[in-house]
């Protein structure tokens, strides 16, 4: 596996490094992550997006994200992208600008959605400005 200090939030082969990564690994990067499964429960959490988003692990592992833990996000932008790519079997790589607005005064960041079919997890990555 890749050293975690190399890996960053636009590295071209992110997804495959998720799908290894320990939950060591993923409290090492200095961005949100939240893998979820095809139900839409969080079963991936790291260290960096509860201090940010200020959401324990317990409050959010084994919750839907995008009804009780984001609901936020719940619209056209990043819930509805991954429902088309998990209807069609597509692959999702979409980075958006974003404005997180749930239990916090509005923040600005930077979405990175993906997907890939037949992955027993899909990801949000959250990279916030320094």
């Amino acid at each position: 596996m890749a050293a975690v200090h190399a890996v960053a939030f636009n590295d071209h082969n992110l997804l495959q490094w998720l799908a290894e990564a320990s939950d060591a690994d993923l409290d090492a990067l200095d961005f949100g992550t939240i893998g979820f499964d095809a139900a839409g429960v969080v079963c991936r959490y790291n260290r960096f997006e509860s201090v940010a988003a200020g959401l324990s692990t317990g409050r959010v592992l084994g919750h839907p994200l995008f009804t009780v833990v984001a609901p936020c996000m719940n619209n056209f932008l990043v819930a509805q992208r991954f429902e088309d790519a998990l209807a069609s079997g597509d692959s999702l790589d979409a980075t958006i600008d974003y404005v997180l607005t749930l239990r916090m005064r509005p923040v600005k960041v930077k979405l990175r959605l993906l997907a890939i079919a037949g992955a027993s997890i899909r990801w949000v990555l959250v990279q916030r400005a320094v």
